[in-house]
């Protein structure tokens, strides 16, 4: 069966179940922390996948990657991959359930790159134009990259606006050459 279809189901169940029980943002959050684990962590893949590492283990283990604060029902759900023994797309998983909950919750991601560290009103400013453009939540990151020379790069869902000194450089490049 395909990796991305049992996730999903999975994923799927998880975030029903969280519904019920009004715990999807708890479950969110440790679920944010597993994937930020296994990115941050790449033994931990290994780790969990080791046939020889009793399921015992890889449930300390695996709490342990989700936080101490994980709640009850994420514990079920590793208790329960396990015993089903799908650990191995459990990473998958947490990812699926990320993005049903951002779907849900009509939470849109957004990255702006700047050439320098701007303010946080600016941020604040554009943060506001995505959200009253989506109408939705913004998950904003910024990140100061300073080989775009200057300008900016903003991405949200599907858009791109590059308004950077190097994209326009690069444009003029192209046309001298032509």
């Amino acid at each position: 069966m395909n990796i991305g279809v049992i996730s999903m189901r999975y994923a799927r169940a998880l975030i029903n179940s969280a519904v019920a029980l009004n715990e999807e943002e708890h479950v969110y959050a440790d679920m944010m922390t597993l994937s930020n684990s296994y990115i941050q962590v790449p033994d931990l893949r290994i780790t969990i996948d080791n046939p020889m590492l009793s399921n015992d283990k890889k449930e300390k283990v695996l709490y342990t990657a989700m936080g101490k604060d994980a709640c009850e029902l994420s514990k079920k759900f590793i208790r329960l991959v396990l015993k089903e023994d799908r650990q191995s797309t459990l990473q998958f998983m947490a990812a699926s359930y990320i993005t049903l909950y951002r779907k849900q919750k009509n939470i849109i991601r957004g990255k702006l790159t700047t050439a320098v560290q701007v303010s946080q009103d600016t941020e604040d400013k554009l943060k506001q134009m995505v959200m009253s453009r989506t109408k939705g939540t913004v998950d904003f990151q910024t990140e100061v990259d300073p080989s775009i020379i200057g300008g900016f790069i903003l991405e949200y869902d599907t858009y791109r606006m590059d308004a950077s000194v190097k994209n326009s450089l690069q444009k003029v490049l192209v046309r001298l050459k032509k």
